[in-house]
C-alpha cells in the first residue's frame, strides 16, 4: 500500500502542472476565441474597425465569410472576416497625442 502512496506522491506535481497550465494558458485562450467569433458574428454596416495589418476602415457590406471595408473614400476592399481585430465604437474619441511640442 505504501508503494501506491509513493506512486501518487510522484505523479502530483504532474498533475498540479498540468491543472495550472489549463487554467493559466488554454482556458483564457478558448474565452477570447469566443469573444472574437461573437464580435465577428455582430458585425454591421458602418461599424469602424481595425484590421490585423492595422488599417482602419468603415464597413460598407456584410457577407458570410467576408466584409466590404472602405479604407479611403471611394475605395473598399474585400477582407476575410477573421483579419478584424477590433470593432471600434461609432464615435469613439481618437487618442490623444502625446508627441505635443
Amino acid at each position: 500500500m505504501s508503494g501506491l502512496n509513493a506512486q501518487l506522491v510522484q505523479f502530483a506535481p504532474i498533475l498540479l502542472m498540468v491543472v495550472l497550465f489549463y487554467f493559466m494558458l488554454i482556458r483564457p485562450q478558448q474565452k477570447r476565441q469566443k469573444e472574437h467569433l461573437n464580435m465577428l458574428n455582430n458585425l454591421k454596416r458602418n461599424d469602424t474597425v481595425v484590421l490585423s495589418s492595422g488599417v482602419i476602415g468603415k464597413i460598407m457590406r456584410v457577407e458570410d465569410k467576408e466584409v466590404g471595408v472602405e479604407i479611403a473614400t471611394g475605395v473598399t476592399v474585400k477582407v476575410i472576416k477573421g483579419m478584424i481585430t477590433e470593432v471600434r465604437a461609432k464615435g469613439e474619441p481618437a487618442a490623444a497625442n502625446d508627441a505635443k511640442s
